[in-house]
């Protein structure tokens, strides 16, 4: 398709694993969106994949931002301000919906008697399913990751399941039990495509960035008041400890506009002016998807 990106050149998309991840599934959408090329680079840990995309030219990364329930993934905010390579923005975002699964070898829902096994934020978002479906009692066996549970099922007898996504199904050859198990039905997580160009101008787009100021009383305030005087619409922030001094904060905000926007390009001028440290993080646009 035509992406309005210049993805040519790129040879790796780095995405935090283990296969069969939440995030490679992102990162599935985002090779399937914009036609990517590249070679799919798997790491353990988000620290891993920001590194390799700051140090790898033509290189892309896909990291999971916040969660509908558990809030943002403060690794992926820690990392993404001290990039080294200040031309790596996010370039694209999308929406996905966590929906877990009741995995397991036998195709007979009532058999899975011995156990449930899964990363613990897995059991503990499908908390009330295994308490009214299953039965009372059940061992539940905590996994490094959803990924680990459903492939650690080969060590144990047709008695037990693993809770995971439709892929892991696929990956490990698994029969589907249940779906959409997870309490919340509205959980979704947030994930970032990364790199090192600019996303084209287009209406509708959101924009980041992260930046200090001075502590002493109402700094905070004379910057956010530039987004209500300019007539943008703040739609995030947050903010995580600077790790220099202590009671020092870096804020991260998301509002609408591109940075190609004159109205933009004049609050952000506006903000460097009252800060003591800024950080541009990317224009993008936001996809949500129904299913996965």
């Amino acid at each position: 398709m035509k992406s309005g990106f210049n993805f040519d050149n790129i040879e790796n998309i780095a995405y935090l694993g283990p296969s069969g991840s939440y995030t490679e599934m992102a990162a599935d959408y985002f090779v399937d969106k914009y036609n990517l090329r590249g070679r799919p680079a798997e790491h353990k840990t988000i620290r891993q994949v920001m590194e390799f995309v700051d140090s790898t030219p033509n290189t892309l990364g896909v990291l999971p931002v916040e969660n509908s329930i558990e809030g943002a993934v403060r690794e992926t905010l820690d990392n993404l301000i001290k990039l080294q390579n200040p031309n790596i923005k996010i370039l694209s975002e999308v929406i996905m919906p966590i929906e877990h699964c009741l995995l397991a070898r036998t195709t007979e829902f009532y058999s899975i008697t011995g156990g449930i096994i899964s990363h613990p934020q897995a059991l503990a978002q499908c908390q009330n399913f295994i308490h009214t479906e299953m039965p009372y009692r059940i061992e539940t066996i905590e996994a490094s990751s959803t990924a680990e549970a459903a492939r650690s099922l080969s060590n144990y007898n047709l008695t037990y399941a693993a809770i995971g996504s439709k892929k892991l199904a696929s990956i490990y050859r698994l029969n589907i039990l249940r779906e959409n198990i997870n309490d919340d039905k509205s959980n979704s997580t947030r994930f970032i495509l990364i790199g090192d160009c600019d996303a084209p101008f287009a209406r509708g787009m959101q924009s980041s960035l992260a930046f200090s100021t001075e502590n002493k009383p109402g700094a905070l305030l004379d910057v956010l008041e530039i987004f209500r005087n300019n007539n943008i619409n703040l739609s995030y922030i947050s903010s995580r400890p600077s790790k220099h001094k202590f009671g020092e904060y870096i804020f991260i905000v998301s509002f609408d506009g591109h940075t190609n926007s004159n109205q933009i390009l004049r609050t952000v001028e506006e903000m460097r002016q009252k800060t003591t440290f800024f950080r541009f993080l990317g224009s993008y646009y936001i996809d949500t998807v129904a299913n996965v």
